[in-house]
């Protein structure tokens, strides 16, 4: 059994409260969705009327447009906010001033702003003249491109910083250039030691678009507020939408968890630097 010098390996006793905490928990949690099972049934929520529109083939086509519609908004959000971040990230790293302080003042800026005040921004100032819905999607796809652009600059920023310094130092002994060793060296690096922040960030995205709600409701949001004005089943609704959201987080998380197994492998990301400076060394020698 590997330890830790974080904290000392939990004893028999130990272990046996931590059993038994799990165990109440789990009843805990079982009476509390029990509870809220008893509570709708006793007020009708359960009645099929109100879950015929999701049994409903046109209802279910429409339900699945507005949720392909959800995940490209989170889709090109996510995309145009990796490029933003690697930009800026960079940027803030840069040895000139005059492209160092820009970029950490846009990046300050822009992750101090709610994104639903962005979003509201957007709409109408710059896809104002866009078609209600046109301009909900764009404005929703900018707001959150600019926020979570800001957030991952400063992921990616950290991320080169954790590179250890042996790697550019070698880099630089070997005769490479700045932009080289940023963009063969650091970067590669950085990005296998940044997937957990990464991910988390996409699963933000996702459910961020349900903000633009405040405008006018696109995708699942779109459906959430108008299918309740037509069957009066604003809590089915609810728990309807709710799972979609749930079902593409844990999809995307695992999507993004393989991607990290493909690139990493079963490393810790403390160990990825550690690893690739025992080989560099390997191959310096070597010559």
């Amino acid at each position: 059994m590997s330890t830790s010098v974080l904290f000392d390996v939990p004893g028999p006793r130990t272990r046996a409260r931590h059993r038994i905490y799990s165990v109440v928990s789990i009843l805990v949690i079982i009476a509390a969705v029990a509870f809220a099972g008893w509570r709708l049934y006793a007020e009708g929520q359960f009645e099929y009327r109100l879950w015929e529109p999701f049994l409903t083939p046109f209802y279910i086509a429409a339900i699945g447009e507005a949720w392909f519609q959800t995940v490209s908004m989170a889709v090109l959000a996510i995309l145009g906010a990796l490029v933003v971040g690697v930009v800026f990230g960079v940027g803030k790293l840069s040895d000139h001033a005059f492209v160092r302080w820009p970029c950490w003042l846009v990046v300050e800026f822009f992750r101090a702003i709610p994104v639903i005040m962005l979003m509201i921004l957007c709409f109408y100032t710059v896809f104002g003249g866009l078609d209600i819905y046109q301009a909900a999607f764009m404005a929703c796809v900018l707001g959150l491109t600019i926020y979570n652009g800001a957030v991952l600059a400063e992921i990616f920023r950290a991320g080169v910083l954790a590179v250890p310094k042996g790697q550019a130092e070698a880099a630089y002994a070997l005769g490479m250039g700045k932009t080289q060793v940023m963009t063969f060296i650091l970067l590669p690096q950085a990005v296998k030691i940044m997937i957990p922040a990464i991910i988390s960030q996409c699963v933000v995205a996702l459910k961020d678009t349900s903000l633009i709600l405040i405008v006018t409701g696109v995708g699942l949001t779109r459906v959430a507020k108008t299918m309740p004005q037509e069957f009066h089943n604003m809590v089915p609704t609810t728990i309807v939408i709710t799972l979609l959201y749930v079902i593409t987080n844990l999809v995307l998380t695992g999507l993004a968890k393989l991607a990290q197994k493909r690139l990493v492998g079963e490393k810790k990301p403390l160990e990825i630097g550690a690893t690739s400076m025992v080989d560099e060394a390997d191959g310096l020698a070597a010559r």
